[in-house]
């Protein structure tokens, strides 16, 4: 079963092997200009470092010592070193941001080809997993997944890596004017603050994973409740709703405050260790100062060089908490990535031909857990043209059928045919183009109503949208509205009632004009005046194409040419309406059970 958590628990998930999956997208092959841009910014990089290190330091130096000697005469030099001083201050903000620029396009294309990448995947899985996902949990593992890309790439580049490159420069230095205690003492504390930092930082990663675990859950919580505010409402559930939501806030709350209280202690050990280090090193050069070993400005040099080394090492848990998180992130995201698609194409797979639109169930088997089968052994033939309902008690496995057809899900046993191609066997794109659906339950985009006509077939023109709408019956509707084709229909469509909402749906579906329709209970959850308008307007489209007409009301389903009867994953009996109600079966049974509810409705509406 797939997986419908992604967030992850533990802080041992291996780093290079989430960073190995992410260098192509870092240096996509069919880039060059990306990677041109990655080695301008590496330069710039190496430009920058190069100035802070030799320029500004060196700079501010020499205007010490040659103030301290007491000579006026080197007034104008000192005014010069000054300026360069400044100068290669401004020098390492310019190529830092100069790095920035050049880099930007980089970041930006590698999150969206990871984003697509996701996206598009999570469109190819199985109906079963969005079935089970947590919408608001997916959403969030999505967002930082692609978040932590841009972030992770300008700390590894832009921050360890000329940190790396300034540390063996200043040992360089230190090595060649101090000697080794300087080298060996700047060494010593690099080890020990990378240690420390990365023993507290793992304990707050603990503390993080569980705040990221329930900061998932409450925005979980809140789209499941939001996405179902209407049954929120009907059982009066507002106040219910929002001590549930704050008691996922609450205990998010308590969890963030452990966390960001665990950063004072990382913060005073990482200060405690680089002022120790500050002032061991400039006490060594005072002492050789005040042996004439040194002078007042290789102090000032030593201060400078730290310090400016300290600034990107004052940064290191951030960074290391920042990587560690966004190796989880990327981590959660390539678990989603990861997640095989249920149904695929078979290998060599060809187009679907549809030549008449004749479908076949040969001894279907298929239960959506293995353990409580839903169909068994379904025999059944839909002639090219026909009209054929498929009816039976809730739970009979009527919708399973239609969701088969489409290959939401592979059959356990048995095949389905199309016109003698198995569905197994062809390519699934070419089979859901073939086949048209009017749901039960018509979820409509939080778009136009005229981009939902549209979405059935890419690139309709808007004549063809309008025909379409003609067909359904709902063109008037729209022209009598203000904004016309361009009137907005809220989110799933619920600012639409629910036959605007069918006839929105039957428009899309003539838009696609597919040789193969199916009507899922298409009027069940209307009123019996609309009822009897859409059916119809599906009567009329049903025309000339092989339909399955999937039904509870039986009212809706008289003119079939045949009618089966499902019964517990069996067909009980089929044929004409006529007939099965002379065969006095399950099929008469329901129909005078619903004649005799209709006779009550009449008789209570009096």
């Amino acid at each position: 079963m797939p997986p419908t958590d992604f967030t992850s628990n533990s802080i041992e998930r291996p780093v290079w092997p989430t960073m190995r999956r992410f260098l192509p997208y870092l240096w996509p092959a069919d880039a060059p200009a990306l990677k041109a841009r990655i080695v301008a910014a590496m330069g710039f990089v190496l430009a920058s470092k190069l100035v802070q290190v030799y320029g500004a330091p060196f700079a501010l130096q020499g205007a010490v010592d040659r103030m301290a000697s007491g000579d006026r005469s080197l007034a104008t030099l000192v005014l010069l070193l000054v300026i360069g001083y400044a100068a290669a201050r401004l020098g390492t903000v310019v190529f830092d941001n100069l790095r920035n620029a050049v880099f930007e396009r980089v970041g930006q294309e590698a999150t969206r080809r990871l984003a697509a990448t996701v996206f598009r995947h999570l469109h190819q899985l199985s109906l079963r997993f969005h079935l089970e996902r947590r919408t608001g949990a997916v959403t969030k593992v999505v967002e930082r997944g692609t978040k932590s890309i841009d972030t992770m790439l300008y700390f590894l580049l832009f921050n360890i890596a000329p940190t790396i490159l300034e540390l063996a420069l200043v040992l360089h230095i230190f090595g060649t004017r101090f000697g080794m205690w300087l080298v060996a003492g700047t060494l010593a504390m690099v080890v020990v603050y990378i240690w420390f930092t990365r023993v507290v930082t793992d304990w707050r990663q603990k503390l993080r994973e569980a705040m990221n675990d329930l900061d998932t859950g409450a925005v979980a919580h809140a789209v499941d409740s939001l996405l179902n505010f209407e049954t929120v409402k009907y059982f009066n559930a507002e106040a219910r709703e929002a001590q549930r939501y704050d008691r996922a806030i609450h205990a998010y709350a308590n969890a963030a405050t452990k966390s960001e209280n665990s950063l004072a202690w990382l913060n005073i050990g990482q200060a405690a260790i680089t002022n120790a280090m500050l002032g061991g090193g400039m006490a060594l050069v005072a002492w050789g100062w005040s042996t004439g070993e040194f002078t007042p400005g290789d102090v000032v040099l030593v201060s400078t060089l730290l310090s400016q080394l300290f600034r990107p090492l004052d940064m290191l848990g951030w960074v290391y908490r920042t990587i560690r998180q966004g190796v989880l992130d990327m981590g959660a995201m390539f678990d989603l990535v990861d997640t095989p698609a249920e149904v695929t194409d078979a290998p060599g797979a060809a187009p679907l031909v549809v030549r008449s639109g004749a479908v076949r169930f040969e001894n279907v088997r298929f239960g959506y857990d293995p353990e409580r089968p839903i169909l068994k052994g379904i025999d059944l033939d839909i002639p090219a043209g026909a009209t054929v309902a498929v009816v039976g008690p809730s739970g009979a496995g009527k919708s399973t059928l239609a969701r088969l057809l489409f290959r939401f899900y592979d059959v356990s046993g048995g095949r389905i045919l199309i016109d003698g191609q198995d569905i197994a066997q062809v390519q699934q794109a070419s089979l859901r183009a073939a086949i048209g659906i009017v749901p039960q339950d018509t979820v409509l985009f939080n778009e136009t109503i005229g981009y939902n006509i549209a979405y059935g077939r890419e690139g309709a023109t808007a004549e063809a949208i309008g025909e379409a709408a003609k067909g359904a019956a709902i063109a008037d509707f729209i022209e009598s509205m203000p904004d016309g084709y361009e009137t907005r229909v809220g989110e799933r469509g619920l600012k639409l009632s629910g036959g605007e909402k069918q006839r929105v749906a039957i428009a899309r579906t003539l838009l696609k004009d597919p040789p193969i329709l199916i009507l899922d209970e298409a009027t069940s959850a209307l009123d019996s005046r609309t009822e009897a308008e859409i059916q119809a307007t599906i009567e009329r489209i049903e025309r000339g194409r092989t339909s399955i007409v999937i039904a509870h009301r039986l009212s809706t389903v008289v003119n079939a040419d045949r009618i089966v009867v499902l019964d517990a994953g069996r067909i009980a009996e089929q044929g004409s309406h006529a007939e099965l109600l002379r065969r006095d079966g399950l099929y008469a049974e329901m129909w005078n059970r619903q004649a005799a509810e209709r006779e009550d409705a009449l008789a209570a509406a009096e």
